[in-house]
Formats: structure tokens, C-alpha cells, sequence
């Protein structure tokens, strides 16, 4: 077996495991408030991480990293907090919305026009968003939908700092530093929010336990090993193809455990969101004749199969 081959089906595990931890997230939800479920996640996973990369973080990876955890924990946030109002299958594909807006993000902060297909991939997407969170009667969006929308607007900003810094400070200090921050915020915000927690839940079951370990050693700290591994095998575009199919994986995985249906509206609204990636992902080479983008912006692109950009 080729090295871009374990690579892939590398990927593709961990594509499964992010997919399938929306359920899992939505089920400890209801004995545990989001932010101390944050906290240990982050916690368990900032423990595993400094234990294998623990001797490459680096005075120069301190900043960059703070920034992107910061950004790493908010995202988590509002998609956490998403979850308790809105399904898995609705999160996860909201959440993907985050591919398309990278080259849009990237573009505001370094001031450069996005490409024709980038805007159509990100105009289908919005419409794919429409029509799942929209009613067909009126314009109107619930809370968990808004967070889900949220969070996948925060990601990309997340990712094109992680696009940025990367490959200055390296991706494992900047890996071990961004999820301890993430752990340190979470834990002061654990405590400093506990009165307006909605509703305030700390029961420290089996099925909180599992979620914690679940998402904090597999969908946390293998998935950040693993990606850091299989980018030196595969393109940015097939991974960001394997990525792709992360919604999909969590709406199955939602109608196998709880047997979640998406109304034909929705099934639509997916489609749209997933065209709209897909878009951005296959996008066609510059020639060589046309003027080369920022290196900024092509690095961003080589990040765009998301170090967290999505996960749960």
C-alpha cells in the first residue's frame, strides 16, 4: 500500500470520527453545560498533544497560537451551544460552510479580489444554507442554526491563520499551543459563566465520559496528528474531497442512532452546500501567464482541508 493511500484512508478515518461525534456531542448535551464540556475536551486533548509535540512548541508559535485557539475555542463554542437547539445533520452542514468562506475571509484581511468560481461556490452554499434554516413561509432562524452559522464564519478566519503561521512557526507548536489555549479558556469560562449557563448541567455520566474522551483523544488529538502526517502524502484537493463528506457522514450517522430524516428542503439545501464546496475545492489552476495570488492566500488554500475547520 502506497503512502498516499494510508494517508487517505487516514483521512478518511477521521472524517468518519468527526462526522459521527455530532450525535455524540448532541447526546452528552443533555446532562452537561457546553462550556465545561469544552473544557475537558479541550483539556484531554491539550494533555495528548504536549505529550507528543510537546518538545517542538516555541516562544515564536506563543502569539500565533493564542490567536488561533482563541479563534479554535469560539468556534467550538457556538457550534457546541448550536447543538443543544438544532440537529446534528443541520450543524454539520452548516458548519461546512466554513470551506467555501475561507477564500473570502482570506480575501477581506489581504485585500485581494476572490476568483469568479469561488463566489459561485460561495453564493451556492448560502443558498443551500437558506433553504435548510429557512421556513418555507417567512425568513426566520433559530438559535442553533445562528450558532451553526456562526461558527462556521469563525473557522474561517480560523483556518487563515492556521494558513498564515503554519508554515513559519511549524503545525505541531502551533498545534500543541492553540488547543491549550483553547483548554485554558475553557476552563476560566467554565467558571466565570456557570450562572448563565442555559440550563446550568454538570452530571459526570458515562455518556458525558464517553463524549469528552470521544471527541478530546479521537476528534481532537488524533485528528490533529494524523492530518500534520497524511498532508506530506496527499493534495489539498483530495483531502478537502475527503473532508467534504463529513456532513453526510453526520447525517447518517444521526438517521442510524436517531433516526433523523431531512425533509426534501433540506436534502436540497445539503445539496447546495455541498456543490458550493466542491466548487471552491475543484476550482481549476491559474495558468501560468496570469499573474501568481499572494503566497498567503495559496497557503490558505493548501490549509483548507481544516485542522478543525468543521470537527466537532
Amino acid at each position: 500500500m502506497s503512502s498516499r493511500t494510508r494517508a487517505e484512508i487516514g483521512l478518511a478515518a477521521t472524517t468518519v470520527i468527526w462526522g459521527s461525534t455530532f450525535v455524540v456531542v448532541k447526546s452528552a448535551l443533555t446532562e452537561i453545560s457546553p462550556i465545561p464540556f469544552l473544557a475537558l475536551r479541550f483539556l484531554v486533548a491539550a494533555f495528548v498533544l504536549a505529550a507528543i509535540y510537546g518538545r517542538r512548541m516555541s516562544m515564536p508559535a506563543l502569539l500565533p497560537g493564542i490567536l488561533a485557539g482563541g479563534l479554535l475555542f469560539t468556534a467550538y463554542v457556538f457550534q457546541t451551544v448550536g447543538l443543544e437547539t438544532t440537529t446534528p445533520s443541520q450543524s454539520a452542514f452548516l458548519t461546512g460552510l466554513s470551506i467555501p468562506m475561507v477564500p473570502l475571509a482570506a480575501s477581506l484581511v489581504y485585500r485581494i479580489k476572490p476568483r469568479a468560481i469561488e463566489v459561485c461556490g460561495i453564493l451556492a452554499a448560502s443558498a443551500g444554507m437558506a433553504l435548510m434554516t429557512f421556513p418555507a413561509a417567512h425568513i426566520t432562524i433559530n438559535r442553533g442554526d445562528l450558532f451553526s452559522f456562526l461558527c462556521a464564519l469563525v473557522f474561517a478566519l480560523h483556518l487563515v491563520v492556521i494558513g498564515h503561521y503554519s508554515p513559519v512557526v511549524g503545525f505541531e507548536a502551533l498545534a500543541v499551543t492553540q488547543v491549550l489555549t483553547a483548554a485554558v479558556l475553557g476552563c476560566a469560562l467554565a467558571g466565570l459563566l456557570k450562572p448563565f449557563s442555559l440550563p446550568a448541567k454538570f452530571h459526570m455520566g458515562p455518556q458525558v465520559a464517553v463524549a469528552v474522551l470521544v471527541t478530546g483523544l479521537l476528534a481532537t488529538a488524533l485528528a490533529f496528528t494524523v492530518m500534520a502526517w497524511a498532508q506530506q502524502y496527499t493534495s489539498a484537493t483530495r483531502s478537502a474531497l475527503i473532508f467534504s463528506l463529513e456532513p453526510v457522514v453526520a447525517w447518517f450517522t444521526s438517521w442510524l442512532l436517531t433516526g433523523e430524516v431531512l425533509s426534501t428542503r433540506a436534502i436540497g439545501g445539503a445539496a447546495l452546500i455541498l456543490a458550493g464546496i466542491l466548487l471552491v475545492e475543484l476550482k481549476p489552476e491559474l495558468k501560468r501567464t496570469r499573474p501568481r495570488q499572494h503566497p498567503v492566500i495559496e497557503r490558505v488554500e493548501t490549509e483548507q482541508q481544516r485542522p478543525g475547520s468543521g470537527d466537532v
